[in-house]
């Protein structure tokens, strides 16, 4: 049997905020070489059946996957979940109450808008989302771009929706440890993605890791699309100091906006242990 290695364990559909469908997305994963699929949508595993069916109509192994946002030292922070029972009740409950402040916080972000002139934000942001209780800044984003306020979303993000910017309003999400135990709870494997975005201290990160291996938390992300190759090196590092499994996954959301396309990402360094070695029994 070939060494399992196109694995791609991070993506987004319409029921979060990506704009292809599940079954879209398989397609593509598939055209890309991809051979095990999980789709990640935040906060939400609405998508899972269907994306579970579609990987199988194609012959592609799968995986359950969802990205639950946490807090942690004041940032909003990501955490992967992989081949968990996507019914459990007390996973399905956590996720359910954790997407319950977009919708309030989604008015107060076009409120802050309005008041630099930018009015119908949220009407037209809504436009954007398959899912309206996931509506995030991503949605805002599109429509800030098709309205003309700015030419593509990395523009939005520069003057608009971010820390003392127009627009941020900031959340509190579940915690680390809701979040790890959802997950392990429901038989997964919790990750902590992208962990070069965050932009901690080295005090802080540690902090972070060690806190999560504490709730049970077993992976890193280490090839991800927002990792620069010396961001993948640190990581790897990170991984083996920690003992963590390691994970890869594009974060793939839409063919316009996203850097890294499906399946397209650089292989996990050999001396690495894939996170899906530790998932094997849970494959589709």
């Amino acid at each position: 049997m070939e060494p399992l290695l196109n694995a791609d364990l991070h993506c987004h559909s319409v029921v979060s905020d990506g704009t292809l469908t599940p079954e879209a997305l398989a397609q593509r994963a598939k055209a890309n070489g991809v051979q095990l699929w999980a789709l990640t949508d935040h906060d939400e595993v609405g998508g899972q059946d269907r994306a579970m069916a579609a990987a199988k109509a194609l012959g592609m192994k799968y995986l359950t996957g969802v990205e639950i946002s946490i807090t942690f030292a004041g940032k909003t922070v990501h955490i992967v979940g992989l081949g968990f029972d996507h019914h459990n009740e007390a996973l399905v409950q956590g996720l359910r109450n954790t997407r319950g402040g977009r919708g309030e916080r989604a008015k107060e972000m076009s409120a802050g808008l309005a008041k630099v002139g930018i009015h119908g934000a949220y009407e037209g942001a809504l436009k954007y989302v398959g899912n309206p209780e996931l509506i995030s800044r991503t949605h805002f984003a599109r429509f800030l771009v098709e309205s003309g306020v700015c030419k593509d979303t990395s523009e939005v993000f520069r003057k608009y929706l971010t820390d003392n910017k127009p627009g941020f309003v900031p959340h509190r999400w579940a915690s680390l440890e809701n979040a790890v135990k959802w997950i392990t709870g429901a038989g997964g494997i919790a990750v902590i993605a992208h962990p070069a975005r965050y932009g901690f201290t080295a005090n802080e990160e540690f902090a972070l890791i060690t806190e999560f291996i504490n709730h049970g938390g077993r992976g890193i992300e280490v090839i991800t699309g927002s990792h620069s190759s010396a961001d993948a090196l640190q990581y790897a590092e990170t991984a083996l100091e920690f003992n963590l499994a390691a994970s890869r996954g594009s974060d793939f959301h839409s063919p316009d906006e996203s850097h890294t396309d499906l399946g397209t990402l650089p292989w996990l360094p050999g001396q690495l242990t894939p996170v899906w070695d530790l998932l094997s029994d849970r494959i589709q």
